[in-house]
């Protein structure tokens, strides 16, 4: 990342934070901007996901929790949604 810190934001304020370096043992450092504007702090669990077409990306484990949450419970509503439906006469064609 260039030594300026500037950053580059698009839609939904999502960010470019530059280029960083791979070390020798396997390391990088997220960007101090990254850093501010993820809350991201020392100590922080950060998953590791893959794509082999894609790349990297970066996921604090509160992010993913908070939507597995939001997804299980969208998922109880289709469930119940689907279950209700089941028990419909449907008019027949």
């Amino acid at each position: 990342m260039a030594d300026d810190g500037k950053v580059s934001y698009g839609p939904g304020g999502k960010g470019f934070y530059g280029a960083v370096t791979v070390s020798e043992r396997g390391q990088i450092v997220i960007p101090a901007a990254a850093r501010r504007d993820l809350g991201i702090v020392p100590g922080d669990k950060l998953l590791v996901l893959g794509d082999p077409g894609q790349g990297l990306a970066l996921m604090s484990i509160g992010h993913l929790m908070s939507t597995l949450k939001g997804s299980s419970a969208l998922l109880q509503q289709i469930q119940q949604h689907v279950q209700g439906d089941a028990g419909e006469a449907r008019p027949e064609e």
